[in-house]
């Protein structure tokens, strides 16, 4: 097993700057051209990166900042994803809203080119020697969760077992090994769909998709490790596991336990970061499960709103958390990015640093 670059870690994404949003409304709007616009997006990373290192964090990303939203711009650029255009909701109410797009599986998934390499080959030009640069990208199961059998193609895959199960995994191996190839040593993947299989309502509308949500984590598991078996030697990964963090809003709530032995006994991750930040995460109870040689990231810091936690708080929950897991297997960190999509959270730019600050300094108390 791996282990992280230091005790506390960040999830990923940050705050957009206004100069970046403009440059993308522009090339939204046909005034930019594609490189002009990634021109502007190397400046707020080359930024960015700047501020990861002056605020003392070891493992370093883009900010996500060349994404829209933190899992389909990855995803649909697999062979055989499609994604369709979100369409404006009208509501009762006469509001319009924009609703998510939807990814289906038209085709065989493969990996048709490299996907992150390129914006890799950038963070890593710009990281300091000593630290990490890590890639985040979406954990596979975004390609069934979301809709279920009925995303994807009866044509293509008859039966998903294992056909596209083990598509999946050879498209990301394949990814994977582009990275480690280019020298990345740390990928994190993105998942919601195991922390919504924690929440009551997220459950029955799996139920009503046909699938089990007892069966599911057992079967995501399966999944994961198809992806770990190709993983190249060397290489750290880890999995966020997120409850939705769109705007500042969330969306799920429940207690880990119904995941908590397919995550963390049967998935072959190095590390796990686990939201933890207020009472929808429930107790750490389910950390019992961690077997040696894993990481708990505990998301004690929350992302979504500016207030400060306190350090005698975060210590009193650490030990809380330690009393069902070794505090060596535990670390430190926001419970999400402050801006898993274009849009951002709730929360003030120094708000970004100061709770990175104290994630850094509690954990330097706690861990040494």
């Amino acid at each position: 097993m791996h282990q992280l670059p230091a005790r506390y870690d960040h999830v990923g994404s940050f705050l957009r700057p206004a100069y970046l949003l403009q440059a993308r409304e522009q090339k939204a709007a046909g005034q930019i051209t594609p490189e002009q616009l990634r021109r502007v997006e190397d400046q707020a990373i080359a930024e960015i990166v700047q501020f990861q290192q002056d605020v003392g964090l070891q493992s370093i990303t883009d900010g996500e900042f060349r994404r829209t939203y933190f899992h389909i711009d990855f995803l649909e650029q697999l062979g055989g994803v499609k994604t369709d255009i979100p369409v404006t909701i009208r509501k009762p109410d006469g509001t319009e809203e924009l609703a998510p797009p939807v990814m289906r599986v038209i085709d065989k998934v493969r990996h048709a080119k490299d996907i992150q390499l390129a914006d890799f080959q950038y963070l890593k030009s710009q990281v300091a020697a000593g630290n990490t640069p890590k890639v985040t990208i979406p954990s596979p199961t975004m390609l069934h969760f979301r809709g279920g059998r009925a995303g994807i193609s009866k044509d293509a895959y008859p039966e998903l077992e294992p056909d596209f199960y083990d598509d999946v995994a050879k498209a990301y191996g394949d990814e994977l090994r582009s990275l480690a190839a280019a020298g990345c040593t740390y990928v994190q993947m993105d998942d919601t769909n195991l922390a919504y299989l924690c929440d009551e309502k997220m459950r029955e509308a799996a139920r009503q998709r046909g699938d089990d949500p007892n069966e599911l984590p057992h079967r995501y598991a399966r999944f994961i490790n198809k992806v770990v078996a190709q993983k190249p030697a060397g290489m750290l990964l880890a999995m966020h596991l997120c409850r939705g963090n769109f705007k500042s809003t969330h969306a799920a709530a429940g207690n880990y336990e119904p995941v908590a032995e397919a995550l963390l006994q049967e998935m072959d991750l190095d590390a796990y970061f686990l939201e933890y930040d207020d009472d929808r995460s429930g107790d750490f109870r389910p950390l019992r499960y961690l077997p040696k040689g894993k990481t708990v990231v505990l998301g004690l810091v929350t992302t979504k709103f500016g207030q400060m936690e306190s350090k005698d708080d975060l210590k009193r929950r650490i030990d809380e958390a330690a009393r069902h897991a070794p505090l060596d297997q535990l670390a430190l960190s926001p419970q999400c990015g402050f801006s898993s999509t274009v849009h951002g959270n709730n929360i003030a730019v120094q708000a970004q640093r100061d709770k990175l600050r104290l994630v850094i300094e509690t954990a330097q108390e706690v861990w040494g």
